[in-house]
């Protein structure tokens, strides 16, 4: 095994018996021997058509700073492209799992497959969730489902702009901050946690639905603006 690079893989994100990521085939750049010296990051927002300008802009300010240590990819889906290099609309499923495997760090959106795959790639992903009161998503299932697994130490919860640049500055001064045991050959461990993912989303949502009911139906017992019961 190479001490530099395997199949464009950077060295210390290799696992034994770890198989080279699909070649690339749209607008993601694989790293380059002149680009060794610099940190990869990928931002992947997934394919909500809700906006997420808001980690859009977090991660062009904290970009600003770091221009010249960090090579950028960054899925910006139905969010306004950001302005910084490395913008791309969609990835396709082979090229998010090359890009996962070439990344030193991976920011995402609360998406449960991107989660799985970023922790199948080694990543411990700082996640920030997105906020329906914001207009980013139609329920508020992310922001239960990241706070879950936020406690349970399985992502890096990032719901504010100093959260998410000081989990950036903090995973280039230390990458290995934010990794974790890669196990990309294990499918029965993956296909057993893809449903228990399934399951922890199907009974958030549930419950939110709840909430939303219930908060309807007590509504209805208010009293109007005249006084009277609605």
């Amino acid at each position: 095994m190479s001490a530099e690079n395997i199949g464009n893989v950077p060295a210390h994100r290799v696992a034994a018996g770890r198989p080279r990521p699909a070649p690339s085939t749209g607008s993601f750049r694989p790293r380059h021997s002149g680009d060794l010296a610099r940190a990869r990051v990928l931002v992947a927002v997934g394919t909500d058509t809700h906006p997420f300008d808001r980690l859009i802009r977090w991660l062009e300010e904290w970009h600003h700073g770091v221009d010249e240590d960090v090579g950028l990819t960054v899925q910006h889906g139905h969010t306004r492209a950001p302005a910084v290099p490395g913008a791309v609309t969609f990835l396709g499923h082979g090229e998010l799992q090359a890009a996962m495997a070439e990344a030193d760090l991976v920011v995402c959106h609360a998406g449960p497959a991107t989660i799985l795959e970023a922790r199948r790639q080694g990543h411990l992903p700082i996640v920030t969730p997105r906020d329906p009161a914001r207009g980013e998503h139609v329920d508020d299932h992310q922001l239960l489902f990241a706070r879950r697994l936020g406690a349970a130490g399985m992502v890096a919860l990032a719901e504010t702009r100093e959260a998410v640049i000081g989990a950036l500055t903090e995973g280039l001064a230390d990458p290995f901050r934010f990794t974790v045991a890669a196990d990309p050959v294990a499918a029965t461990t993956r296909r057993a946690a893809v449903e228990q993912v399934g399951r922890i989303v199907e009974e958030l949502v549930v419950a939110s639905a709840r909430r939303r009911q219930g908060a309807r139906w007590w509504s209805w017992l208010l009293p109007d603006r005249h006084g009277e019961r609605r």
